[in-house]
């Protein structure tokens, strides 16, 4: 009798708010192995303010895997924490193709075989909830809509303010220092266009910190544009080199940017932007990534890239032509392997979104 009491109800003699604390903080695995218990607790684990409160750490990776998508996890061990099939929207769709992610969410381009014509879908993993962007009204473009394009679209949502997500796509550009911008806001359901004034974007890189998009030129700048477009600016990369890009991330709330100097011994530099308003760059790590894979400096010197950091640490991640792909603890100087066997591409990390955003199916 006792026993099937304790069944009905998990919580025992604990107050709810503190199990729904505990609760919040266990691994998210061990939460969905705590669901098969019995039908309470899976009720229990399944509780939105639960899934609300989770903590939220990058998981893995989202990659172009011979033309599917793919899911490594950061550990590089056991099955995926997240189903890279999508299942919820093979549903409705032959097929898609992960171009973007931001606060635990995608940004896709989904097709059916009878159709020539695609969707553009915010989505979220975790919940299945996913929405379909409208097309862009325009009459300067010499037709009703304009159709979107993936490649210079941009997606930012960030999962602790839960305000909605906005996409940012760039439209043309009007002469060698304007451009047309389009910015739809899942709030208003709208898209609005604006002329901005910047110089060398294209298909960039792109990072969402603090409500604003920032997106790298070909002029060794980050252009930055609020989610309203109200405010925009420019921000000079640090220590540019001609001959190698810089990237650009987001590390434990500041903009970090980071390059592999293949003509120099394959030195990594790692900068972190402390103040916006002076521009002030810090060097915050350099190390030669051919010693970090084991091998001889100056070999393959030319074979390396830094491809993602993590948001909530001084790690970054590296590979090389081959098929390996290591984490680097700058830290500590620890290197861990989390793939020895799968080329990357279009890579995109990954960190869960528990909560409900989508106003869509």
């Amino acid at each position: 009798m006792q026993e099937q009491e304790q069944e009905q109800n998990p919580l025992g003699s604990l107050a709810e708010g503190p199990v729904v604390e505990i609760l919040s903080r266990v691994p998210y695995r061990s939460l969905c192995r705590f669901k098969c218990v019995s039908k309470p607790w899976l009720a229990l684990c399944s509780d939105p303010d639960i899934r609300k409160r989770y903590p939220q750490t990058q998981s893995g990776f989202f990659f172009n895997d011979s033309g599917c998508s793919s899911f490594l996890n950061l550990s590089g061990r056991g099955p995926p924490m997240v189903d890279p099939s999508l299942p919820f929207l093979r549903k409705i769709y032959d097929g898609f193709e992960v171009k973007k992610c931001s606060g635990g969410l995608l940004l896709c381009e989904c097709w059916q075989y009878d159709d020539h014509k695609f969707d553009h879908v915010v989505c979220n993993p975790m919940t299945g909830q996913w929405a379909v962007l409208p097309l862009i009204p325009l009459a300067e473009s010499g037709g009703p809509f304009v159709y979107l394009d993936s490649t210079r679209m941009f997606l930012g949502f960030d999962a602790a303010i839960l305000s909605g997500f906005t996409v940012f796509m760039l439209l043309h550009g009007v002469d060698d220092s304007f451009a047309k911008m389009a910015i739809y806001s899942s709030k208003t359901r709208r898209w609005t266009t604006m002329q901005i004034e910047v110089m060398g974007l294209g298909i960039t890189e792109c990072v969402f910190l603090n409500g604003t998009m920032h997106l790298a030129t070909d002029w060794a700048s980050i252009f930055t544009i609020d989610a309203k477009g109200e405010v925009w600016g420019n921000v000079d990369m640090p220590e540019h080199n001609g001959d190698c890009k810089l990237s650009i991330g987001q590390s434990q709330g500041r903009l970090h940017a980071w390059r592999i100097d293949n003509y120099n011994y394959s030195q990594l530099c790692v900068w972190v932007l402390e103040d916006y308003d002076s521009e002030k760059w810090t060097l915050k790590h350099t190390s030669t990534v051919s010693e970090l894979f084991g091998r001889q400096r100056g070999k393959d010197d030319r074979s390396y890239t830094a491809f993602a950091i993590h948001p909530d640490c001084n790690c970054i991640f590296l590979a090389d032509k081959g098929a390996m792909a290591v984490s680097y603890d700058m830290d500590n100087q620890e290197v861990n392997v989390i793939c020895i066997s799968q080329k990357f591409k279009d890579v995109l990390p990954y960190t869960p979104c528990f909560a409900e955003p989508l106003d869509g199916h």
